[in-house]
């Protein structure tokens, strides 16, 4: 793999990430790892050690241990629960704003008697 596919945004996920969002185990990735099917990077974030795995490699690995059709129902299933997830922070939001909205008005009434 070339080393651009490293720096390229989207091309590179944690190995957390990467069991989320294409249904693998831990046990699984760390496996591949060891076996040299996945090539990674070791990063910490805030004093944690975590791997970088190349998005492709990662899909590759689950297609071997799921087939194409198990990849793409997690797929699916990923892409919903993110949906679901950004709905709800948006309503926590929209509810937020209308609450500021009506003091507001409340106090703009006040100041004009």
């Amino acid at each position: 793999m070339s080393e651009s596919q490293w720096l390229k945004k989207g091309e590179t996920l944690s190995h957390k990430k990467a069991c989320k969002e294409f249904g693998l185990t831990e046990d699984e990735v760390i496996r591949a790892i060891k076996q040299g099917k996945l090539q990674y990077r070791q990063n910490y974030a805030h004093g944690n050690p975590y791997f970088r795995l190349l998005r492709s490699e990662v899909k590759s690995l689950a297609q071997e241990l799921r087939g194409i059709k198990g990849v793409k129902e997690q797929e699916v299933s990923f892409k919903l629960q993110t949906i679901n997830r950004e709905i709800n922070s948006l309503k926590r939001k929209l509810k937020s704003l209308e609450k500021q909205k009506l003091e507001l008005i409340e106090i703009q009434k006040q100041l004009k008697n």
